[in-house]
Order: structure tokens, then C-alpha cells, then sequence
């Protein structure tokens, strides 16, 4: 059984000019000890999934279909109490922006210890050493310092490494990292990424990175699923999807991506023409139809078929790949 499995997941916001639907019958799963890479430009999803596996999307978001099955257990019907019981415990996140992932009147050290007093029940003397511990695990100086100052008195980097260092804490059997390395340099990048790894074969943690960054998802996953207005527009181990990539936006992101090998270092970065869609309004064919230099009028009114004729590679597309 697969440690979390999800099925036909949509996701809607409420708004005053509509329905917005932000993701749009999303399914996969991911195995205990792998790391799967979730992909796509702003807009596309990548983060209301994250929080709809977490249940804490806002208000103005409901779940309009699909499940979310952790080790056995339908997230969507679990009780408030025994949802709080595995986020943060068996299930953790990394979120995006430390800054407001964390409380400005508590000081880091109490913000740590209070993770492992409130689910493991230890005291609050053990509880702060461990987390003393872990913030020097994750790259921090002077750790047991750090723990004394409060948030504001960190730099960014600092302040994102403490968000992974409690999200850590724990030993999580899933770790959901969105964008855990933004604000890092490449040192500090790097140094993290190779804890993940190191926990993740000491653990068997699973791990749901989700990037724009397709170095990092190169160096740290087996599969990848890029997604694009809402829907997954491709689904593959990661050496397929860098190799032959089947779905025109994937292609499009890999061109995008800046190459110091080939070509002329005077020659334009290539870009996407266009805009993502607005998702006031599902589309009827492919979201990325505006976009794609191959759209034909099949493609703008008929939602394009899933096409894998490579074992465990699929595209959202009607145009058929090899």
C-alpha cells in the first residue's frame, strides 16, 4: 500500500467573480522512502495541494471531489483532533515563506520545543534540547543562541532553515517541502537537501518536494508530476521526463531553463509566450492550449486523453509521444 495515495482531487475558491478552480482532478501516489517532484510556474496548483493533503485550506477553499488516503486512513474524514494528531507528527510541511510560518513573539527555541511537547509529551528541558540539536543539524551557528532570539533577529536563510528544523523534529513518515530552499544560497541548498537525504534513508521518510527549481528536482527525485492550470499535465521517472519529455509545457520549462554548454552565451533565454489561463471557468480541452505552439481546435474543446505508451510515463495530450 502506497504511504499516500490521492484520487481526482479538485479544489475550488470562492470569489466574487466565481468559482476558481485551482486544481482540477490531480491523482497520485507516493511510496514510503521516495521522493516525488511536484513542477509548474505560479499559479498551477502546486501549493493548494500541499495544503489540501495538510487540511488547512482557508475558508474560501473547499474540496469539491477526490480522496486523500494516508497509510489506510481517508484524510477527509478524520476528526479536527485526530487530523492535529498527524500534522506536524507523521506528516509535516515545510511552508513557503518563513517569515509568516512563524510566530514574531515566541522565540525560536520555545517555537521548537512546543512541536515535541505537544506530540511526543516531552519536557520542555529535553523538549529544547533537541531542538538545539536539530538547528545545528540543519546548518545554523551557534545554535543554542539562536534558540534564545526571536524571529526577527534572524536572517531569511536562517529563518527557513528553522522551519525545516521543525518540521523535522518530529521524524515524519511524510515530509511536504514547498519550496524549502528558496531563500538559501547554494552552499546552504545544497547542505539542506543532503539532510533531507540523510533522513530519508535513516527514516524512510517520503518526501513531496515542491520546486520551480528543475535542478534541485533533477539531483533529489525519482518521479516528477508537472502541473499546469490546476491539472497534471505529465507524469514520469525523472530521467524519462528530462530526456524526452512528452508534453509540450514540459518542454517548454526544460527550454526555459538556463544552459552555460551549448549555444551562444549571447543568444535569448527561451520563454513561454502568453499567460497561465484564468481558472474562474474550467477549461473544456487543455489548459495550455493558448500557449502551445501545436493547439489545434481539438485541443481548445476536448479535455486531451492520458497518454502513456512509455511504462510509467503519461501525458495529458492529444498529441500522441514515443
Amino acid at each position: 500500500m502506497a504511504l499516500l495515495e490521492i484520487r481526482d482531487l479538485a479544489v475550488e475558491f470562492r470569489t466574487d467573480r466565481g468559482s476558481v478552480h485551482a486544481v482540477n482532478g490531480l491523482s497520485v501516489s507516493l511510496e514510503r522512502g521516495e521522493t516525488l517532484g511536484i513542477v509548474g510556474e505560479s499559479g498551477s496548483g502546486k501549493s493548494v495541494t500541499s495544503l489540501a493533503i495538510m487540511g488547512l485550506l482557508p475558508r474560501s477553499a473547499r474540496l469539491t471531489q477526490g480522496s486523500i488516503v494516508y497509510d489506510g486512513q481517508d484524510l477527509r474524514t478524520l476528526k479536527p483532533d485526530a487530523l492535529r494528531r498527524l500534522r506536524g507528527n507523521r506528516i509535516a510541511m515545510v511552508f513557503q515563506d518563513p517569515m509568516t510560518s512563524l510566530n514574531p513573539f515566541l522565540r525560536i527555541g520555545d517555537q521548537l520545543a512546543e512541536v515535541l511537547t505537544e506530540h511526543q509529551g516531552l519536557r520542555k528541558k529535553e523538549a529544547l534540547s533537541r531542538s538545539i540539536a536539530m538547528l545545528a543539524r540543519v546548518g545554523i551557528p551557534s545554535p543554542a543562541e539562536r534558540a534564545s532570539a526571536y524571529p526577527h533577529e534572524l536572517s531569511g536563510g536562517m529563518r527557513q532553515r528553522v522551519v525545516i528544523a521543525m518540521s523535522l523534529l518530529c521524524g515524519p513518515d511524510l515530509l511536504i517541502a514547498d519550496e524549502p530552499t528558496t531563500a538559501l544560497d547554494v552552499t546552504i541548498q545544497a547542505q539542506i537537501l543532503e539532510l533531507l537525504r540523510d533522513l530519508q534513508r535513516e527514516r524512510g521518510m517520503a518526501i513531496m518536494l515542491v520546486t520551480h527549481d528543475l535542478g534541485v528536482v533533477a539531483g533529489m527525485t525519482r518521479r516528477v508530476m508537472v502541473l499546469y492550470g490546476g491539472q497534471p499535465m505529465e507524469h514520469a521517472d525523472t530521467e524519462s521526463l528530462f530526456s524526452a519529455p512528452g508534453h509540450p509545457y514540459t518542454r517548454g520549462l526544460l527550454r526555459s531553463v538556463p544552459r552555460l554548454d551549448v549555444g551562444d552565451e549571447r543568444e535569448r533565454l527561451a520563454s513561454i509566450p502568453g499567460i497561465p489561463p484564468l481558472l474562474t471557468e474550467a477549461p473544456r480541452g487543455c489548459p495550455f492550449a493558448s500557449r502551445c505552439e501545436r493547439a489545434a481546435d481539438q485541443c481548445r474543446n476536448e479535455r486531451p486523453p492520458d497518454r502513456g505508451p512509455i511504462a510509467g510515463h503519461s501525458v495529458l495530450c492529444w498529441e500522441p509521444f514515443t
